[in-house]
């Protein structure tokens, strides 16, 4: 059906490999296999030299996702993020019918204004999991909540996910603009995909909370109340470093917000827009690099602590994948997926797909560090063979298809979750509960996307 050289076959089949090895072993890097693997077809099939090949490790991508995370390590190891949790959580003042509203947004801002998904998930699930015993809420319906608003928010232009997306979407505005999809202001687009994603999450985890016992919980806890002190107790005032730290993570979201407008946009000379960005999106990782240093300066913060807390192995497995899948380019495999894809889609009905297909193997593999640089780059060479698609609308069904099923025990939020539930909880009950979910997830996903993104066109 489709005419492939022996090249496009080798990378097809090489990729294939890798994601299997992915699925099969979490404990393996996989960006270290995947680099290899882009040596070894590049060389043998493409005759494409090693260097060449390493010469396409997404250096750019690599800085930014390490200057936001070692911020964010400032911020999480000197005891910043800590406390504004549990000031957070307080806000119920023992209305405990409040606490699941307050946990959903104090995760979803955290995950927004910068240390991702992974970050506030491995902080928060022990605290709201712990929580949940003493409310009367079993572990399920907590671990909906938290990786629904965790996932939904992960896509913040200052969030390592987010970033990863939107990384790819600038790589992509040269061939979108020759097929006529003049995109705009790529930091509103930015958050335009934030926004979609939140939208898919909230209806998909969010809604299953609710339908599946969490109203019924909000409705009997409406007139209950318990001793704050016993559920978050109060924790120190914050000292100097920890303002500073906050006061510089407020740098950065200002930083990142403001320059896109057009209000605004007067008010930073040239040299400012030289520090923060290009012009055309504020560089998150140089303004990040910038308050890092201030912070380190001002000994508000531990860089050692820091540089441990950067979550390298997904950065590896990025940069890994982004290597074989620019040697898969190179050899014609990415337009034989295109073509694989397109022949069983068409405009509107390719966001369904895509959300479907991610959502299988992201069960089974990371979604940010495997699923996202496979499938992100097809975008445009699916617009040009569909004749036609929304690129936003097929970067949000990729983006939502393969975190919606990150609730799944296979996944590490799934497992954290379980890991921090009650020693009264059932978990074999809670492991049966979550892989059921977690695989349900693929199907809705997919719904959710053809409807949303294709059908309505958000």
């Amino acid at each position: 059906m489709f005419e492939m050289s022996t090249a496009a076959i080798a990378s097809l089949i090489g990729v294939i490999i890798v994601v299997g090895i992915s699925m099969y072993n979490e404990d393996l890097n996989v960006g270290i296999v995947a680099i290899a693997f882009g040596i070894g077809i590049g060389a043998i099939f493409a005759d494409l030299s090693a260097v060449k090949v390493m010469q396409a490790w997404p250096l750019d991508l690599f800085m930014v996702l390490t200057g936001v995370t070692f911020l964010f390590g400032i911020a999480t190891t000197n005891g910043t993020m800590e406390k504004l949790t549990a000031n957070a959580i307080r806000l119920a003042k023992g209305n405990t019918a409040l606490i699941p509203l307050i946990i959903f947004m104090l995760i979803t801002i955290i995950t927004t204004i910068g240390p991702g998904n992974i970050a506030t998930v491995t902080l928060m699930a022990p605290v709201v999991m712990s929580i949940a015993s003493r409310i009367g809420m079993n572990a399920f319906l907590m671990t909906l909540l938290v990786v629904g608003a965790a996932n939904g928010a992960a896509f913040s232009p200052i969030a390592p996910t987010g970033i990863i997306a939107n990384s790819f979407l600038v790589k992509m505005v040269p061939q979108l603009d020759a097929m006529g999809q003049h995109l705009g202001d790529l930091n509103m687009l930015a958050w335009k995909i934030h926004l979609n994603s939140e939208i898919a999450q909230v209806v998909g985890n969010v809604g299953g909370f609710m339908a599946l016992g969490g109203w019924a919980w909000i409705r009997r806890q409406r007139h209950s109340t318990l001793s704050i002190d016993d559920i978050a107790p109060k924790p120190e005032p914050f000292n100097r470093s920890q303002w500073m730290t906050l006061g510089c993570v407020g740098i950065l979201i200002l930083l990142v917000i403001l320059p896109s407008l057009a209000v605004t946009k007067s008010l930073f000379s040239p040299t400012i827009m030289n520090l923060i960005g290009t012009g055309k999106a504020t560089n998150v990782g140089a303004v990040a690099f910038l308050l890092s240093t201030v912070l380190l300066i001002a000994n508000a913060g531990d860089s050692q602590a820091a540089v441990k807390s950067i979550p390298w192995s997904v950065i590896i497995m990025v940069g890994g994948m982004g290597i074989l899948i620019d040697v898969m380019d190179k050899a014609g495999g990415l337009n034989a997926l295109v073509g694989i894809i397109a022949a069983i889609s068409n405009p509107v009905s390719v966001n369904g797909v895509l959300a479907l297909v991610t959502g299988i193997i992201s069960a089974y593999s990371s979604s940010s560090g495997v699923v996202m640089p496979m499938f992100l780059p097809l975008v445009p060479g699916l617009i040009d063979q569909l004749g036609g698609g929304n690129a936003i609308s097929m970067i949000s069904s990729i983006n939502v298809g393969s975190h919606m099923v990150d609730t799944s025990p296979l996944s590490l939020f799934g497992a954290i979750c379980i890991a921090c539930a009650d020693e009264k909880e059932d978990k074999g009950k809670l492991f049966r509960q979550l892989l059921i979910w977690g695989f349900s997830m693929s199907v809705v996903g997919a719904v959710l996307c053809y409807v949303f993104f294709g059908l309505l066109g958000l």
